[in-house]
């Protein structure tokens, strides 16, 4: 598996001049043209990236599962991600790209605060849908950080990351109003969502309910389905798996004679004190005194 190590790298793969910030740059998709390259057929890419774009067509590998590149106009990638893309289906079309490395956030506030933007993970199928004036507003930030790029000085960093940070706030708001506007769609997620967890508890389990097997089998990422479901719900996916285990868990102790190790296993856990720790600090009560409570 190749990597694409550096913004200057980058740049050559798509046709481009030199950057001029080692660490930070704003690709006008118009003026790329992807270099034939088996590089495309595997990458890692080690940058953060935000793609704006418009007439976009083709498929690219995100991950475990391939998405229509044209779907939705603003999307995320995160670095450290293997991506593949199919140069003989791809159309570049119009928009902007911006790429930024981690060494870019360094010794600023935005370095912790980034992972709370959780769709850096999302799938490119879950792009944002933008209005016209909510387009320009971005493009707006996007030239802004493309012109700061000419004038390297001790203020360039901080000023920058302001309009990074800037763009990565309005894109948390417009990701709110989508799981909100979506509603209708998002109701038959949470069906499937809830039929799941009751299908995966219907008989004893091998394997501990995880927020990976869920998503995997929503076809969704596990950050895209907590922020769905603390949208809809006010709980995140793992919180949800401790419900479902403690109400599981609960009917077991009360209708059964199983033992607290038994009833461990057969909900999925390695080790009944991990059972008995999360019983506990979920209902302030042992799984036996609990069990008690009924006798």
């Amino acid at each position: 598996m190749q990597s694409i190590n550096s913004i200057s790298e980058f740049h050559r793969l798509l046709s481009l001049p030199e950057p001029r910030h080692p660490l930070v740059t704003v690709i006008n998709l118009t003026e790329s043209i992807f270099l034939e390259d088996d590089i495309w057929n595997g990458f890692v890419n080690r940058f953060y990236c935000v793609a704006l774009k418009r007439d976009v067509k083709g498929k690219i590998r995100y991950g475990q599962q391939h998405y229509d590149y044209d779907k939705g106009v603003l999307s995320f990638t995160g670095p450290n991600q293997v991506q593949q893309l199919d140069l003989q289906n791809i159309e570049c079309g119009s928009g902007y790209l911006l790429i930024f490395h981690p060494d870019l956030l360094l010794q600023h506030t935005l370095a912790n605060s980034i992972h709370a933007y959780g769709f850096f993970d999302y799938s490119v199928n879950e792009a944002l849908h933008l209005s016209a004036e909510e387009e320009d507003n971005l493009i707006c930030i996007l030239l802004k950080i493309d012109q700061e790029c000419q004038h390297i000085d001790k203020h360039t960093q901080d000023i920058i990351l302001t309009h990074i940070e800037s763009l990565l706030k309005y894109a948390d708001r417009f990701y709110e109003r989508q799981f909100l506007t979506r509603k209708n769609n998002n109701s038959g997620l949470l069906t499937k969502f809830k039929q799941l967890l009751d299908e995966y508890f219907k008989d004893d389990v091998n394997a501990l309910l995880t927020v990976h097997y869920l998503a995997e089998q929503m076809n969704l990422s596990p950050n895209y389905l907590s922020d769905l479901l603390r949208m809809h719900t006010g709980q995140n996916t793992q919180q949800h798996i401790h419900e479902k285990l403690i109400s599981k868990a609960k009917e077991k102790l009360s209708t059964t004679s199983l033992s607290v190790g038994e009833i461990a296993y057969a909900l999925g856990f390695e080790h009944a004190q991990s059972f008995s720790t999360l019983f506990k600090k979920k209902t302030s009560l042992s799984p036996l005194e609990f069990r008690q409570t009924f006798h």
